[in-house]
């Protein structure tokens, strides 16, 4: 079950008013914020075995971070690696705030060329590109409750789902790509939930990037709409002009959040177009990794 991580200040707040002169609302406090360090659980969802900074950690390739006063957005900026702007670094965000109460979100998550992830309140947040990628999120309330600097640290969560199809036969010559349909989830969710806000399902296209007669994994993220889900998933071989080759269908296949589950059978070879996949349903045990 997602749980809704704190942040904790790290220098003590003291309650003392501004000028008398001046409205708390007209206060500005400098905040920083330092989100370098993750809580990953780790199985087969991830190959990362040891600690390691967020710079060093290839799954996570953005980051933003929010601050709402209800719905209303009073403070929102990303960061990419290799794209920050001069004298940032990567995981350390550097800010004012008027005095008061907020909601703060904080979002890491991969990218692509195509992908694109959009936060726009502390309840929805949806990837709008072709696919969804790894996500960690962290919400919770701030209070700057004094004119003195404010130093904040953030603990995220992965939240999202892994599909992993894996051929037992070598890919076929004419063989471009894998498309995975899924009946369920979606690629928008709430960060203070960690659950997906759609739940139609959608469509993930990849490369097949092995040789020919060489056996291929292909992977699609996805948001459940609830801890753990169960939904069908259709697997379709398509050749360059997009024209299915092979199709396939594991119905009732069990997804959980930070967790892999793997489709293993034939995509390629006669037989793909008959029989079912087989379901690799055991999880392996947690490991605890800081970054």
């Amino acid at each position: 079950m997602f749980k809704k991580l704190y942040f904790f200040a790290l220098v003590a707040l003291a309650a003392v008013s501004c000028n008398n002169k001046e409205s708390r609302m007209d206060c500005f406090v400098p905040v920083t914020v330092h989100v370098n360090d993750f809580l990953v659980t780790v199985d087969t969802f991830s190959d990362t075995k040891a600690a390691q900074s967020a710079a060093d950690y290839t799954g996570v390739k953005g980051l933003t971070l929010a601050f709402y006063d209800g719905d209303t957005e009073v403070y929102k900026h990303s960061q990419v690696k290799g794209a920050l702007e001069e004298g940032e670094t990567f995981g350390e965000f550097n800010l004012s705030l008027s005095m008061g109460t907020y909601t703060m979100v904080v979002l890491g998550y991969g990218m692509g060329e195509d992908d694109n992830l959009v936060l726009t309140s502390p309840t929805v947040a949806a990837y709008t590109g072709p696919r969804a990628r790894e996500t960690f999120a962290a919400t919770g309330p701030v209070e700057i409750a004094s004119t003195e600097g404010v130093e904040l640290s953030a603990t995220l969560d992965r939240i999202i789902a892994k599909l992993q199809v894996l051929s037992t036969d070598g890919r076929a010559a004419d063989a471009t790509n894998v498309r995975m349909t899924l009946s369920a989830g979606g690629k928008a969710f709430n960060p203070t939930t960690g659950l997906a806000t759609s739940n139609t399902g959608f469509s993930n296209t990849v490369n097949i990037s092995v040789a020919a007669g060489t056996t291929s994994s292909s992977i699609t993220y996805l948001f459940l709409a609830s801890d753990e889900q169960t939904l069908d998933v259709t697997v379709d071989v398509l050749d360059a002009e997009g024209q299915v080759l092979s199709s396939k269908v594991a119905t009732g296949v069990p997804f959980q959040r930070n967790r892999t589950t793997k489709l293993t059978g034939t995509l390629y070879s006669a037989e793909a177009q008959a029989g079912s996949f087989q379901l690799e349903t055991d999880w392996l045990p947690d490991q605890e990794v800081s970054f």
